[in-house]
Protein backbone atom coordinates (compact mmCIF):
# COMPACT_ATOMS: atom_id res chain seq x y z
CA UNK A 1 0.00 0.00 0.00
CA UNK A 2 2.98 2.33 0.88
CA UNK A 3 4.65 1.69 -2.36
CA UNK A 4 1.45 2.83 -4.46
CA UNK A 5 0.51 5.32 -2.46
CA UNK A 6 4.24 6.78 -3.20
CA UNK A 7 4.05 5.98 -6.74
CA UNK A 8 0.45 7.26 -7.48
CA UNK A 9 1.08 10.57 -4.70
CA UNK A 10 1.87 13.27 -7.63
CA UNK A 11 -0.96 11.83 -10.09
CA UNK A 12 -4.24 12.56 -11.02
CA UNK A 13 -5.42 9.15 -9.75
CA UNK A 14 -4.92 9.54 -6.07
CA UNK A 15 -8.44 10.95 -5.33
CA UNK A 16 -9.72 8.32 -7.05
CA UNK A 17 -7.98 5.27 -5.38
CA UNK A 18 -8.65 7.63 -2.16
CA UNK A 19 -12.07 7.02 -2.87
CA UNK A 20 -12.27 3.71 -4.20
CA UNK A 21 -10.38 2.96 -0.83
CA UNK A 22 -13.19 4.54 1.24
CA UNK A 23 -16.10 2.75 -0.64
CA UNK A 24 -13.53 -0.75 0.05
CA UNK A 25 -13.53 -0.16 3.54
CA UNK A 26 -17.18 0.97 3.95
CA UNK A 27 -18.74 -1.64 2.30
CA UNK A 28 -16.18 -4.73 2.83
CA UNK A 29 -14.43 -3.75 5.81
CA UNK A 30 -17.04 -4.09 8.78
CA UNK A 31 -14.20 -4.08 11.69
CA UNK A 32 -14.78 -0.25 12.91
CA UNK A 33 -18.82 -0.81 12.45
CA UNK A 34 -18.42 -4.09 14.65
CA UNK A 35 -15.84 -2.80 17.09
CA UNK A 36 -18.04 -0.12 17.80
CA UNK A 37 -20.61 -1.81 18.29
CA UNK A 38 -19.39 -4.07 20.97
CA UNK A 39 -17.58 -1.57 22.04
CA UNK A 40 -21.76 0.02 22.55
CA UNK A 41 -23.23 -3.28 24.51
CA UNK A 42 -20.07 -3.28 26.38
CA UNK A 43 -21.10 0.45 27.44
CA UNK A 44 -24.80 -0.27 27.68
CA UNK A 45 -24.58 -3.54 29.45
CA UNK A 46 -21.71 -2.17 32.44
CA UNK A 47 -24.00 1.04 32.81
CA UNK A 48 -27.47 -1.39 32.97
CA UNK A 49 -25.49 -4.15 35.27
CA UNK A 50 -23.64 -1.48 37.28
CA UNK A 51 -26.98 0.18 38.06
CA UNK A 52 -28.83 -2.85 38.88
CA UNK A 53 -26.17 -4.36 41.22
CA UNK A 54 -26.37 -1.26 42.85
CA UNK A 55 -30.03 -1.33 43.69
CA UNK A 56 -28.97 -4.97 44.86
CA UNK A 57 -26.34 -3.79 47.20
CA UNK A 58 -28.63 -0.99 48.50
CA UNK A 59 -31.43 -2.83 49.13
CA UNK A 60 -28.83 -5.55 51.04
CA UNK A 61 -27.68 -2.64 53.13
CA UNK A 62 -31.31 -1.37 54.04
CA UNK A 63 -32.13 -5.16 55.24
CA UNK A 64 -29.14 -5.44 56.99
CA UNK A 65 -29.61 -1.87 58.87
CA UNK A 66 -33.41 -2.88 59.60
CA UNK A 67 -32.00 -6.30 61.06
CA UNK A 68 -29.60 -5.36 63.06
CA UNK A 69 -31.09 -2.31 64.51
CA UNK A 70 -34.86 -3.65 65.10
CA UNK A 71 -35.62 -7.35 64.34
CA UNK A 72 -32.53 -8.85 65.85
CA UNK A 73 -33.48 -6.97 69.17
CA UNK A 74 -36.46 -8.57 68.89
CA UNK A 75 -35.98 -11.65 68.67
CA UNK A 76 -33.48 -11.72 70.91
CA UNK A 77 -35.90 -10.41 73.55
CA UNK A 78 -38.60 -12.96 72.25
CA UNK A 79 -35.97 -15.86 72.70
CA UNK A 80 -34.62 -14.23 76.92
CA UNK A 81 -38.56 -14.34 77.28
CA UNK A 82 -39.53 -17.54 75.82
CA UNK A 83 -36.42 -19.27 77.17
CA UNK A 84 -37.05 -18.60 80.69
CA UNK A 85 -40.46 -19.74 80.06
CA UNK A 86 -39.44 -23.25 78.59
CA UNK A 87 -36.72 -23.62 81.35
CA UNK A 88 -39.53 -23.24 83.99
CA UNK A 89 -42.14 -25.58 82.07
CA UNK A 90 -39.13 -27.79 81.90
CA UNK A 91 -37.83 -27.23 85.70
CA UNK A 92 -41.47 -27.94 86.90
CA UNK A 93 -41.53 -31.46 84.66
CA UNK A 94 -38.56 -32.58 85.50
CA UNK A 95 -39.92 -32.24 89.25
CA UNK A 96 -42.85 -34.04 88.38
CA UNK A 97 -41.12 -36.76 86.91
CA UNK A 98 -38.79 -37.12 90.11
CA UNK A 99 -42.43 -37.53 91.88
CA UNK A 100 -43.61 -40.13 89.58
CA UNK A 101 -40.30 -42.33 89.91
CA UNK A 102 -40.57 -41.60 93.75
CA UNK A 103 -43.63 -43.18 93.62
CA UNK A 104 -43.34 -45.59 91.41
CA UNK A 105 -40.58 -47.08 93.55
CA UNK A 106 -42.67 -47.21 96.67
CA UNK A 107 -44.76 -48.66 94.94
CA UNK A 108 -42.56 -51.52 93.60
CA UNK A 109 -40.86 -51.65 96.95
CA UNK A 110 -44.34 -52.42 98.59
CA UNK A 111 -45.32 -54.97 96.04
CA UNK A 112 -41.99 -56.52 96.64
CA UNK A 113 -42.89 -56.38 100.38
CA UNK A 114 -46.35 -58.25 99.89
CA UNK A 115 -44.56 -60.47 97.82
CA UNK A 116 -42.58 -61.32 100.52
CA UNK A 117 -45.00 -61.50 103.03
CA UNK A 118 -46.72 -63.70 100.77
CA UNK A 119 -44.23 -65.92 99.90
CA UNK A 120 -43.16 -66.30 103.66
CA UNK A 121 -46.49 -67.13 105.04
CA UNK A 122 -46.73 -69.60 102.01
CA UNK A 123 -43.94 -71.71 103.14
CA UNK A 124 -44.95 -71.60 106.63
CA UNK A 125 -47.80 -72.99 105.85
CA UNK A 126 -46.09 -75.34 103.43
CA UNK A 127 -44.26 -76.63 106.15
CA UNK A 128 -46.89 -76.89 108.67
CA UNK A 129 -48.82 -79.24 105.92
CA UNK A 130 -45.56 -81.15 105.55
CA UNK A 131 -45.27 -81.55 109.11
CA UNK A 132 -49.34 -82.64 109.44
CA UNK A 133 -48.50 -84.87 106.66
CA UNK A 134 -45.75 -86.25 108.38
CA UNK A 135 -47.99 -86.74 111.07
CA UNK A 136 -50.44 -88.40 109.35
CA UNK A 137 -48.15 -90.88 107.41
CA UNK A 138 -46.53 -91.94 111.20
CA UNK A 139 -50.25 -92.92 112.37
CA UNK A 140 -50.72 -94.55 109.55
CA UNK A 141 -47.66 -96.77 109.86
CA UNK A 142 -48.34 -97.55 113.33
CA UNK A 143 -52.29 -98.08 112.43
CA UNK A 144 -50.56 -100.55 109.66
CA UNK A 145 -47.86 -102.15 112.00
CA UNK A 146 -50.61 -102.74 114.81
CA UNK A 147 -52.94 -104.12 112.24
CA UNK A 148 -50.02 -106.34 110.99
CA UNK A 149 -49.13 -107.55 114.40
CA UNK A 150 -52.89 -108.43 115.38
CA UNK A 151 -52.97 -110.05 111.69
CA UNK A 152 -49.80 -112.38 113.05
CA UNK A 153 -51.75 -113.02 116.25
CA UNK A 154 -55.16 -113.77 114.54
CA UNK A 155 -52.90 -116.35 112.20
CA UNK A 156 -50.98 -117.71 114.97
CA UNK A 157 -53.90 -118.92 116.92
CA UNK A 158 -55.97 -120.05 113.68
CA UNK A 159 -52.59 -122.08 112.91
CA UNK A 160 -52.79 -123.61 116.52
CA UNK A 161 -56.29 -123.94 116.04
CA UNK A 162 -55.78 -125.51 112.74
CA UNK A 163 -52.78 -127.66 114.14
CA UNK A 164 -54.72 -129.20 117.06
CA UNK A 165 -57.58 -130.74 114.57
CA UNK A 166 -55.48 -131.96 111.83
CA UNK A 167 -54.08 -135.56 113.83
CA UNK A 168 -53.41 -136.90 110.65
Amino acid sequence: DRKREALVAGSPIQPIIKDVGEIYSRLLDHRPVIQGEIRYFIKEFEEKRGLRELRVLENLKSTIFETNEHILPKCEQAMRDNLNEVFKKLQAANDMIHKLQEKEHEERKLQADKLMAREEKQIAHWEEFMKEQENKRAEVDEEHRKAMERLKEQYSDMEKELAKYTPF
